[in-house]
């Protein structure tokens, strides 16, 4: 059977893919190319679709009947929290309208199985700082808020006909798993402080004065290639005899600071990764990483990955976008 991956040419989705192909599975990538390019989806089954758009629901029955789909991956969403609340009605409309056409097509096409592209935004600012799946989400900004939706929606619909599903909960992907799968968005602090360093600028820190050991906001990385295997490893299970779980935190279990990210970074690249320092910014907690026991326990999903590969992965991928011509893709402004 096959497995639709929508946004399947993103960053996480071309690793997800990727993952899904070594595993010896089929798949029918789903992408409009927003945010992608068509180079990633190159020889490959592909349906080229706005998810959000008029028909969408229509078109994907037809494409989830004609391939044979029996599970998705729905990775494709709007994912930067300041536009999120800028535009919340749109970001409304892209991510939750998109999962409500995969959804629809799913229950007329057949399709049994849903893996969701959730996200650590739903916690808000936890108290504490390590959070696992017991924490009640409080999500802070409309991007979060769409997601947690997701995830009811998810569960409503597996209520309704039956669908299996599950919802991964991701904290900070970062990291390459080959040079040409890059992460072209300059929308997390990996991909921030290598655009400031081409640019011939200090990498910018927000905060020094947090209750951590330097000062500096501590957060749970987790590296892509090991983020598209957990999405392998819950597909798995899924089809072979269901999950305990509905939803599941993909992190590492251990936290690593700004500074502690910077040093990697240097010795990485080689590069001066001394930051220029200012005040925090509002809503960035002090500590939030995953305890990620359930995953393991329930899975058998682990990271194989360190702050370091994911460090040398990520340079060695932004050098070789460099090559090839390829622009950092900044948000907007």
């Amino acid at each position: 059977m096959t497995i639709a991956v929508t946004g399947g040419a993103g960053y996480i989705g071309a690793h997800v893919v990727s993952a899904l192909e070594a595993a010896g599975r089929d798949v029918l990538v789903v992408d409009d190319f927003s945010t992608s390019t068509r180079e990633r989806a190159a020889g490959r089954a592909l349906v080229e679709l706005d998810l959000a758009a008029p028909g969408a629901a229509d078109a994907l029955t037809a494409a989830f009947t004609d391939h044979g789909v029996d599970a998705v991956v729905h990775l494709a969403a709007k994912k930067q929290v300041g536009e999120s609340v800028a535009e919340p009605v749109w970001y409304y409309q892209q991510n939750v309208g998109g999962l409500a056409a995969v959804l629809d097509a799913s229950r007329v096409a057949g399709c049994r199985r849903l893996l969701f592209s959730s996200s650590a935004a739903v916690y808000g600012e936890p108290a504490g700082g390590a959070v696992d799946e017991s924490v009640v989400p409080l999500p802070i900004n409309p991007y979060g808020e769409t997601k947690l939706v997701g995830e009811w929606l998810a569960r409503d619909a597996g209520r309704a006909w039956g669908l299996e599903h599950v919802a991964l909960r991701y904290f900070n992907v970062a990291g390459a798993g080959r040079p040409e799968l890059g992460d072209p968005a300059v929308l997390n602090l990996v991909t921030m402080v290598l655009d400031r360093l081409e640019q011939g600028l200090a990498p910018v820190v927000f905060g020094t004065d947090y209750p951590t050991p330097d000062g500096t906001c501590v957060r749970d990385f987790v590296h892509v290639q090991d983020l598209a295997e957990a999405h392998v490893a819950a597909l798995a299970a899924l089809e072979t005899g269901g999950l305990p779980s509905s939803t599941y935190d993909v992190g590492t279990g251990r936290g690593a600071s700004v500074r502690e990210v910077l040093a990697a970074l240097a010795d990485a690249s080689g590069l001066d990764t001394t930051p220029e320092t200012t005040g925090r910014r509002p809503g960035d907690p002090a500590v939030l990483v995953a305890r990620a026991e359930r995953i393991r326990a329930e899975i058998g999903w682990a990271p194989r990955f360190g702050l370091d590969d994911i460090a040398a992965s990520a340079w060695a991928a932004w050098r070789a976008q460099r090559a090839r011509g390829v622009e950092p893709v900044r948000a907007a402004r």
